[in-house]
């Protein structure tokens, strides 16, 4: 298993860093056996994973074994990613995958419900800083009664900002899999958010 990278990077990689970076030139020194390449595509995708993986299993113990495990395939099998979609769809299917299969190893997805969109309470500016975080918290308890694969479209459609063509790429299924998921989640959100009123 991949060992937590050290990143030690110089100050010219962490300005090309914050000014944006090409992933496709990094996945094509990636392919050369660039590490440093690997360690910038590292601090790029680690904050992003962090956060998909933990809603989508809800299980703190396997963030970092699924973020390892999913940053070795990018590291030692690079060339898996056939240009076909953004390197983003690749890198999230591949976490989607791992947690699907570690969820399953070990018996962790018992639960089924649906979530929706008060996301956009959450993100909104006008609302102060601890309606916003009543808000975060809400929402968490209410994406944690949703199965994994609606957890996961509510994840990549709200904090990713993907479009349903890409979430459908990354989990591997139909577009209109993906829409039927969203709504459900909605319609389990609206009742949730009923009986926290009641």
């Amino acid at each position: 298993m991949l060992r937590s990278v050290q990143l030690k990077l110089n100050p010219s990689m962490l300005e090309q860093h914050a000014s944006g970076v090409d992933e496709y030139d990094m996945h094509r020194r990636i392919c050369a056996g660039d590490m440093m390449a690997f360690e910038v595509f590292y601090k790029l995708y680690y904050p992003r994973l962090f956060r998909f993986i933990s809603r989508v299993t809800h299980q703190p113990d396997a963030v970092e074994e699924l973020i390892q495990e999913t940053l070795l395939v990018v590291w030692e099998k690079p060339d898996r990613f056939n240009f076909e979609s953004k390197m983003s769809t690749w890198v999230f299917g591949i976490a989607y995958h791992k947690a699907l299969k570690w969820m399953s190893r070990d018996a962790r997805n018992s639960r089924d419900v649906d979530v929706d969109d008060l996301v956009e309470m959450v993100s909104d500016p006008a609302v102060d800083l601890a309606q916003r975080y009543e808000n975060e918290d809400w929402l968490s308890c209410a994406l944690a009664i949703l199965p994994a694969d609606q957890r996961a479209v509510m994840e990549l459609t709200f904090y990713h900002g993907l479009p349903y063509q890409e979430i459908a790429k990354i989990l591997d299924c139909p577009e209109n899999t993906i829409k039927t998921r969203m709504f459900h989640a909605r319609k389990k959100l609206q009742v949730f958010a009923q009986t926290q009123e009641s």
